[in-house]
């Protein structure tokens, strides 16, 4: 795991603990061991599970993680996904980091999968955008990768895309192309957005890297990128949800992407059971 990810875990550890669990701590000793396991309560895709020994890492070394399963498989209702064994203070005290982050990424892991089988047109590979969750935003888009899918950019410094505003502002995707061109290096790609088949063609012609036909039916998209050019990729986007997306099939897209991959995810219920998933005596 990287250095930006293990801060971003460190940073939700401390907005979680604060000075102190004062549940686990005043009930455990300082070195009180035991083990406990990760269920799955559904079926789905598991995405995430390096963030499980990272926690532990951050809180003390003292806790071990070994997963029954690898990121990206696919997984059962109440299917043992990973053991953990070490101090129960950090088993606990880091429980809720841990699940709020792989129940979030399975869930987008889980959607990501199931649109890349209703899409059905491995030509079309599906990808996210920038709407995912202020501060997750990693996590969000590992998940995209772990569930089949493709990371669109990850922020404003790692690719140019000309909508709307930047070319009313700018005045024409002629004019805004031609300002970028002259002081972005060749590493960059440019995309532009576009509604109109007028716009189309003054992207083709402005020569932009990447093409992104938005908020159009399947029909003008199959029209539409049959006058693109091989050198220039198409992407669709707009409009597009699980009940309609295998409409666009076949519609000659080299990308598709989805904001509801990461905006509109539902969780993945997974739980953590002490003692191998044994139920506390209730009596």
């Amino acid at each position: 795991m990287n250095l930006q990810a293990q801060e971003k875990i460190k940073a939700f550890l401390i907005e979680d603990i604060g000075t102190g669990d004062l549940s686990a701590d005043l009930i455990f000793d300082q070195n009180e061991q035991s083990s406990g396991v990760f269920v799955a309560k559904s079926d789905g895709i598991i995405a995430g599970l390096e963030v499980v020994q990272e926690v532990y890492d951050l809180l003390g070394q003292d806790a071990t993680f070994i997963a029954e399963v690898a990121d990206g498989d696919s997984v059962k209702k109440d299917e043992i996904i990973g053991r953990a064994t070490g101090n129960i203070r950090t088993l606990l005290t880091g429980e809720r980091v841990i699940l709020n982050l792989l129940q979030r990424m399975s869930g987008i892991a889980t959607l990501t999968h199931k649109a890349i089988e209703i899409l059905n047109d491995p030509t079309i590979k599906i990808c996210d955008t920038r709407k995912t969750a202020p501060g997750l935003r990693y996590f969000d888009k590992l998940a995209v990768k772990i569930g089949g899918g493709f990371n669109h950019r990850v922020g404003l410094y790692d690719g140019v895309m000309l909508k709307d505003n930047h070319i009313a502002y700018a005045g024409s995707i002629s004019k805004a192309v031609e300002k970028i061109r002259q002081q972005i290096g060749q590493m960059v790609k440019i995309e532009v957005e576009i509604e109109t088949e007028d716009q189309l063609y003054e992207a083709i012609d402005a020569e932009a890297d990447i093409i992104m036909l938005d908020n159009r039916t399947p029909e003008q998209v199959a029209a539409w990128t049959k006058l693109v050019p091989d050198t220039i990729l198409t992407e669709i986007s707009g409009g597009i949800t699980l009940d309609n997306l295998a409409d666009y099939a076949h519609t000659g897209a080299d990308y598709l992407s989805l904001g509801a991959l990461t905006h509109s995810v539902v969780a993945f219920d997974i739980s953590f059971n002490s003692h191998d998933g044994k139920e506390a005596d209730q009596s």
